[in-house]
C-alpha cells in the first residue's frame, strides 16, 4: 500500500508540475501578445506619420497620384493603430507611440522604403504576431493582426505599382479605405470588403 501511495503522490506531483509549467508558458505567451500589440501600435503610428510626410513630398514633386496613395495608406495605418489600441486596453495595457522623425527622400526612394516596410509587415511581423495570438486563443488580437496584415499586402502591391509607373502618377487619384480593417483599394466594385466583410459603405474616399 505504501508503494501505491508513493506512486500516486509522485504522479500527482508530476501532473501538478506539468499544469503549472503549462500555465506559466501560456502566461508568458499572453504577455507576448500584449507586447506584440504594443509593437504593432507603435509601428502603425509611425507609418501614419511617415506616409503623411511622404505625401507632402510627392505633392511637391508633382506626383499627385502618389500623394493620394500615401494619404490613403496613412489613413489605413491610423485605423490599424486604433484597432490594436482596443486590444491593448482589453489586456490591461496602455499604448504610447514613440514617433520618430520621418526620413523623407525623393518620391521614388520613399516608395521603395514603403514597399520594404509593408513587405516586412506582410511576410514576417504580422504572421508571427497572429500565429502567437492564435496559439494562446486570443481571437480578438488574432483578428486585428490579420486585418492589418492583409491590408499591408494590398499596400505593398499599390506602392510597387506606383513605383513602376511613377510618371503616370502625376494626376490626382482617389483611393478607398475600409474604416474597419484599413483595406485600401482603387474601386468599390464589390458588396463587401474582402478582408473584414464589412459593407462597402464602411469605405471612405481619400484623394
Amino acid at each position: 500500500m505504501k508503494n501505491v501511495a508513493s506512486i500516486f503522490a509522485l504522479t500527482l506531483l508530476l501532473f501538478t508540475t506539468s499544469i503549472a509549467a503549462h500555465a506559466t508558458q501560456n502566461s508568458t505567451a499572453g504577455d507576448r501578445t500584449l507586447e506584440n500589440l504594443q509593437t504593432a501600435f507603435n509601428g502603425e503610428s509611425n507609418a501614419h506619420a511617415r506616409y503623411l510626410a511622404f505625401a507632402v513630398k510627392a505633392d511637391q514633386e508633382g506626383y499627385a497620384g502618389v500623394a493620394s496613395l500615401f494619404r490613403a495608406a496613412a489613413r489605413a495605418e491610423e485605423i490599424h493603430a486604433a484597432n490594436h489600441l482596443v486590444e491593448i486596453k482589453k489586456l490591461g495595457g496602455s499604448a504610447q507611440a514613440k514617433i520618430d522623425s520621418p526620413v523623407v527622400k525623393w518620391t521614388k526612394e520613399n516608395l521603395e522604403a514603403a514597399v520594404r516596410g509593408e513587405t516586412y509587415e506582410r511576410d514576417i511581423m504580422y504572421p508571427d504576431f497572429y500565429k502567437q495570438a492564435r496559439a494562446v486563443g486570443n481571437n480578438d488580437a488574432f483578428r486585428t493582426f490579420n486585418y492589418a496584415r492583409n491590408a499591408e499586402a494590398e499596400h505593398a502591391k499599390l506602392f510597387m505599382e506606383a513605383f513602376n509607373n511613377l510618371e503616370n502618377m502625376r494626376g490626382k487619384a482617389t483611393y478607398y479605405v475600409c474604416t474597419v480593417c484599413g483595406l485600401t483599394t482603387t474601386n468599390l466594385e464589390f458588396a463587401k470588403c474582402h478582408n473584414c466583410f464589412s459593407a462597402k459603405e464602411k469605405f471612405v474616399a481619400v484623394a
